[in-house]
């Protein structure tokens, strides 16, 4: 089981971005996921996460201008932001909690690769 995180890029100060992270492989279901961050010089951060049922929290430092929201037939998680601000610059990194029920239940979380996104004039 592999995720692969999308979408970053450069941007202006005021811009939007849509970061996608899709789940590959077989024969699991994914609970929660969610996005989190790391400037550089500084710890990774939680942005955003989502259960399964689609219940939402968010960092104070983005809430109303970051949307995440998930499509659980496609196994993707996506992270709609905008009104960028310089200090959202960072790699991010989308997460998910897996769960496979046979041959026995295992449960395991799995990180993307980060994806950088760059927030400047």
């Amino acid at each position: 089981v592999q995720l692969q995180a999308s979408g970053g890029g450069l941007v202006q100060p005021g811009g939007s971005l849509r970061l996608s992270c899709a789940a590959s492989g077989r024969d699991f279901r994914i609970n929660d996921m969610g996005w989190h961050r790391q400037a550089p010089g500084k710890q990774r951060e939680l942005v955003a996460a989502i259960t399964r049922g689609g219940s939402t929290n968010y960092a104070d430092s983005v809430k109303g201008r970051f949307s995440i929201s998930r499509d659980n037939a496609k196994n993707t998680v996506y992270l709609l932001m905008n009104s960028l601000k310089p200090e959202d610059t960072a790699v991010y990194y989308c997460e998910a909690d897996f769960l496979r029920l046979e041959p026995q239940p295992v449960a395991w979380r799995s990180w993307g690769q980060g994806t950088q996104v760059t927030v400047s004039s």
